[in-house]
């Protein structure tokens, strides 16, 4: 797609909302106001490859605005990665039946545990398809709302090859969920939300699928719906239009039926933190527990990422995989050590939790591999929730704009250095907009990466 100046410039101050061509109105329809008690209980779905972690500033949000944390719910897939052939199986790969399969048994235990009739499902990207399927194949009188953020509604491309994808316009599951003069279900309120043009999967040009200079078929408005409210939230990327304050504000809208009293994630006096660990096996990305983990968790200085006194947690995982929990303060800045077997050992630096999280999920780093040859130091700077867009972020690493983070369309949410060995035991500064984190280079001789990981 060729982006203008206009476009490309755009920061993140001025995100700004358009009606879509598809939709009835600029602004989300909104039912009149309830208490926060009356919101529908949320369950948050989340896209491909990822895991519920991602969602922990929006549950934030939530519970900031009242939102009881018992009444939301975000489910963690267990094979969160599409296969290349819907209709063939891969190992740790899941087809679309599967994931509308696994996201009915989380409504069923969300309803279970709330009493509720109906819940609201919001999605991201790939979380998007199983809530479409869900609600057309008979699951649409459990749900009063469905969000799709940033969801390929219409194919990431649409083409005669790669005809079995989950993610042709020309497939048979997307041409099943799209069939028809509206390509809603009634009965239940739809809202889409989608970028201004820097969706790197919602790009005219396939050189975002490995295809540069073929048409994709696909435009910046492929994620809107016939039926449903279509927003346009500005400059914000594929992963930004579930996980932005700005896709916060429309999300709560729509579902509460009033405007958030606060966008701003209100601070607890106690936090406790726990997750899962979860593992690669054949290097796939999967949800699946690992079992003989050890997390330790050490608060550290914010100037020098050194720690300050022994851990203050420490635990092993057993078969449920899951760690935890760390009491915290909620201005700490912490260094998780997550000791794997068969893995790199992985030193996460994080910022302050604000909030308690059992979502705080963790994965190992990846192997140290050829392209790490002769660095005596490597160090990550990782965004989960979104992507690095260069002009529009301030994105340094050791005080400089990573070379390895391409401008333009934002598509990169991890930027490497490799560091000599002279240098290892350093300090790192990551610098992400207002996110700060300051990591320590550990030796890559003893098979260990640092990772300093964004929460926004």
């Amino acid at each position: 797609m060729n982006m203008s100046r206009r476009t490309l410039l755009k920061g993140a101050s001025a995100l700004t909302l358009a009606a879509s061509t598809f939709g009835p109105s600029a602004f989300a329809q909104t039912a009149p106001a309830a208490p926060a008690a009356q919101v529908p209980p949320i369950l948050f779905v989340h896209g491909n490859g990822d895991h519920a972690g991602l969602w922990i500033t929006t549950l934030w949000r939530m519970e900031s605005n009242g939102v009881a944390r018992d009444r939301m719910l975000a489910i963690n897939f267990t094979d969160p990665l599409a296969r290349s052939d819907d209709a063939v199986a891969q190992p740790n790969r899941s087809s679309a039946e599967d994931q509308r399969r696994e996201l009915g048994e989380a409504i069923k235990e969300l309803k279970r545990r709330t009493g509720a009739a109906r819940v609201a499902l919001i999605g991201n990207s790939r979380g998007g398809n199983s809530i479409r399927s869900y609600i057309k194949n008979g699951g649409g009188a459990d749900v009063s709302h469905a969000v799709l953020c940033g969801v390929p509604n219409h194919g990431i491309f649409d083409w005669d090859d790669l005809p079995g994808s989950e993610f042709n316009g020309r497939g048979p599951f997307l041409r099943g969920l799209n069939e028809g003069d509206s390509e809603v279900t009634p009965g239940t309120a739809f809202l889409t939300l989608r970028s201004d043009g820097i969706d790197k999967y919602a790009q005219a040009d396939g050189r975002f699928v490995g295809k540069p200079g073929t048409p994709t078929g696909i435009t910046p408005d492929g994620p809107a719906l016939k039926g449903a409210t279509n927003l346009v939230l500005g400059t914000i990327d594929h992963r930004e239009t579930a996980f932005h304050p700005r896709a916060f504000r429309e999300i709560y809208k729509f579902i509460a039926g009033r405007e958030p009293a606060q966008i701003a994630i209100a601070p607890e006096t106690e936090v406790k933190l726990s997750g899962l660990v979860t593992g690669t096996p054949g290097g796939v990305q999967t949800n699946r527990p690992v079992a003989g983990a050890s997390v330790d968790v050490h608060r550290v200085s914010p100037d020098t990422g050194e720690r300050l006194g022994g851990p203050i947690h420490s635990s092993q995982t057993g078969a449920d995989g899951r760690w935890g929990p760390a009491s915290v303060d909620p201005t700490w800045y912490l260094e998780i050590v997550l000791t794997s077997p068969g893995s790199t050992t992985t030193h996460l630096y994080r910022s302050p939790f604000p909030r308690s999280s059992d979502i705080v999920h963790l994965r190992a780093a990846r192997p140290l591999g050829p392209a790490d040859a002769g660095a005596g130091a490597v160090v990550i700077l990782s965004r989960p929730c979104g992507y690095f867009g260069l002009p529009r972020d301030v994105v340094l690493l050791d005080g400089k704009e990573p070379a390895d983070v391409k401008a333009g369309v934002p598509t990169d949410s991890i930027t490497t250095l490799r560091l000599p060995a002279a240098e290892a035991g350093r300090a790192v500064v990551a610098q992400f907009n207002q996110e700060r984190i300051v990591a320590r280079a550990w030796p890559a001789s003893e098979n260990r990466i640092a990772i300093a990981e964004l929460t926004y």
